[in-house]
């Protein structure tokens, strides 16, 4: 895989409007700060839309929901959509209570989203498949990844990101997979939200045509990073890792994210 956008946030240092959960918001912002990105984590409704007159990226995360988030959620995404500045979505959780099911379908039937990123469980349920969830963890299934994200992706006319073991790209026509990444990126807690803000800093430094490989690219980078953050550790040395994972997010390469990805295009 040839890669360019990690080198060009580091180069642009892109500012991502991050409208995320408060669990995980250090974390997003650590982790943007650390690969290159300038995070801007507003919630503010009267603000957030003069923020995308100077953002590169928009990530809207569901995880913990407020009404006023939701306010700020819809001004900051339709001025995102007027200004043409990419907007991730990540439905936390949204197979887990009606409420979450609601807000999703209000906030992608009012904004544009460029990426929407989630676990098999949670795509799955936009799918209106029968994968089931436990909360916003990703459940077992024979279900096939594949057709998953290619129906969403053309459900929404977006790309879709599905991260788990393998990750499964889609933009409804093109399909790639990752294998790669860390058995213990799942134990903590905003990995993937955190890959979310991720996804968002690339597309705020691609052009639209290559948003596609942009997303592969944030989303192989964050895998490899994922594997190196896990060398010399013990299995249940979680606290470890996260910090290895920041700071493996702040030394990576293109040229390790070249030499180690594993990526499978169909």
């Amino acid at each position: 895989m040839q890669t360019h956008y990690l080198e060009l946030i580091r180069q642009k240092n892109p500012l991502v409007h991050c409208i995320t959960n408060i669990v995980v918001t250090n974390f997003s912002a650590n982790g943007l700060l650390a690969l290159g990105a300038s995070p801007f984590m507003s919630t503010m409704p009267k603000e957030v839309a003069e923020i995308q007159d100077f953002a590169q990226g928009v990530l809207i995360n569901i995880g913990t929901i407020h009404p006023a988030d939701i306010e700020a959620m819809l001004i900051a995404g339709k001025a995102a959509n007027q200004l043409g500045i990419p907007v991730v979505f990540d439905p936390v959780g949204v197979g887990a209570t009606k409420f979450r099911q609601q807000v999703t379908h209000q906030l992608l039937s009012q904004i544009k989203v460029t990426v929407i990123r989630g676990n098999a469980a949670e795509i799955a349920f936009l799918a209106e498949g029968c994968w089931q969830g436990k909360g916003v963890d990703a459940a077992g299934n024979d279900a096939d990844l594949n057709i998953i994200a290619k129906t969403v992706a053309q459900k929404y006319q977006c790309i879709v990101a599905i991260s788990g073991e393998t990750d499964v790209i889609s933009d409804g026509s093109l399909l790639c997979s990752i294998h790669n990444g860390s058995s213990m990126l799942p134990k903590v807690t905003g990995s993937g939200c955190l890959l979310g803000a991720v996804i968002a800093a690339f597309l705020g430094v691609a052009e639209k045509d290559s948003y596609f490989s942009a997303c592969v690219e944030a989303c192989a980078t964050y895998a490899v990073a994922g594997e190196l953050a896990m060398q010399g550790l013990l299995p249940t040395e979680y606290g470890s890792f996260a910090v290895n994972f920041i700071n493996q997010l702040g030394a990576i390469t293109s040229a390790q994210v070249q030499r180690v990805s594993n990526i499978n295009k169909k």
